[in-house]
């Protein structure tokens, strides 16, 4: 079944950037965010800014969980394995995330801290099972797509009387980024370059649907179009975005609709209600405090929650100064606006977590060797 080989057609690509060119008004500019780091790989491994007008613009947003985890929360998970009893659980590309003075998760687990690497919530369960004297901790992380397993996982651990796992909830929301985005100046305005639509993102919007972008689109008038990861998913969406812009329309529109529905996955949704409510407020790496954007365990699962368990309070801690991530993040500058990617900072040697995440924009310029492009554009 070639199903993914119709969605990278060389033929219908061209085509599609035929028509965004005969379509885009040679009198105006139009700058587009994708949110997603999915689409961030797609279009730099594909060249699709290449199929591009000249005054058609990609910006890359805050689309990667990885790289928008403030340091603070590593050096707050780094405190918690200090404790002897503690096991943590963590995805792999978690385990170089950058903390503050040069600390990170992998560096600890070299230190002797006990830390194992996971591909999903049942391997916590498992450990936890095998266990039962250890305090296993399950390092909860990423947008609304990986909020649903978390959420069975705590179902399964009151089932199972689990005593000795808990989650360090570190789970945030796409919506509230955006708006934030949208509604302060300094980061709607990227370096002076404002955003005229986003492609919204697509997995995220298999669990949560089309609808909660419709308040966003309808109260900044900015036009949102859900796009799946493959090249021509990302062509269209542009196309559908810049025929928004001409008509003055603002709408949210599933272009990703083989697999995105306006509802979204209502048993994901509540499951994800039951367990979890809004904080507050919640750290991001690039966009500071934002209100309303992270997750944490209501008071009936406090005894699964980490934060509560074992005191862990907030920390706030100072980025590199040296590394351009948070601007990265923010859309205000490209990797290779930053003075260390690809010298000391590789993704063998990563500063940043933009390098250090498979889904951060720094990676994919580095894998797919737009930094070269780059070099060539600047010096031609």
């Amino acid at each position: 079944m070639k199903y993914a080989d119709e969605f990278r057609d060389k033929a219908i690509a061209q085509g599609i950037a035929r028509a965004i060119g005969a379509e885009v008004s040679s009198r105006r500019a139009y700058r587009f965010m994708e949110f997603c780091g999915g689409h961030t790989h797609a279009i730099s491994r594909y060249g699709l800014e290449d199929l591009l007008p000249a005054n058609v613009r990609m910006i890359h947003g805050p689309g990667c969980p990885v790289c928008v985890l403030p340091a603070s929360r590593i050096d707050m998970a780094i405190r918690l394995v200090d404790r002897p009893e503690v096991t943590l659980c963590v995805y792999g590309d978690l385990m170089r995330a950058p903390g503050s003075q040069g600390q990170s998760l992998l560096r600890a687990k070299a230190l002797g801290a006990d830390i194992r690497m996971v591909y999903s919530t049942l391997d916590a369960i498992r450990l936890a099972e095998q266990a039962p004297r250890r305090e296993v901790v399950f390092f909860a992380i990423g947008f609304e797509t990986t909020t649903p397993p978390t959420a069975v996982m705590i179902r399964i651990a009151e089932k199972k009387r689990l005593r000795g796992l808990s989650v360090f909830c570190n789970h945030v929301l796409t919506p509230s980024a955006m708006h934030s985005i949208l509604e302060n100046p300094k980061i709607r305005d990227t370096g002076g370059v404002p955003i005229d639509g986003f492609i919204g993102p697509a997995h995220v919007s298999t669990i949560i649907g089309t609808q909660p972008y419709e308040p966003l689109a309808e109260q900044f008038g900015k036009p949102i179009v859900i796009a799946g990861f493959e090249p021509l998913d990302v062509m269209q969406a542009i196309l559908m975005l810049v025929r928004q812009v001409n008509e003055d329309r603002y709408e949210v529109e599933n272009q990703y609709s083989r697999a995105v529905t306006r509802e979204g996955n209502r048993r994901a949704k509540e499951e994800v209600s039951q367990i979890f409510e809004l904080r507050e407020q919640f750290e991001w790496r690039g966009l500071g405090l934002v209100p309303n954007s992270g997750l944490k365990l209501k008071r009936a699962y406090a005894q699964f929650d980490a934060e509560t368990r074992f005191a862990i309070h907030d920390l706030r801690v100072a980025d590199n100064p040296a590394c351009e991530c948070c601007a990265i993040l923010r859309g205000a500058k490209r990797p290779v606006d930053c003075k260390l990617f690809g010298t000391v900072c590789t993704p063998e040697t990563p500063i940043g977590s933009c390098m250090v995440s498979s889904e951060g924009a720094c990676a994919a310029y580095w894998a797919y060797g737009r930094v070269r492009d780059e070099q060539l554009r600047r010096t031609s």
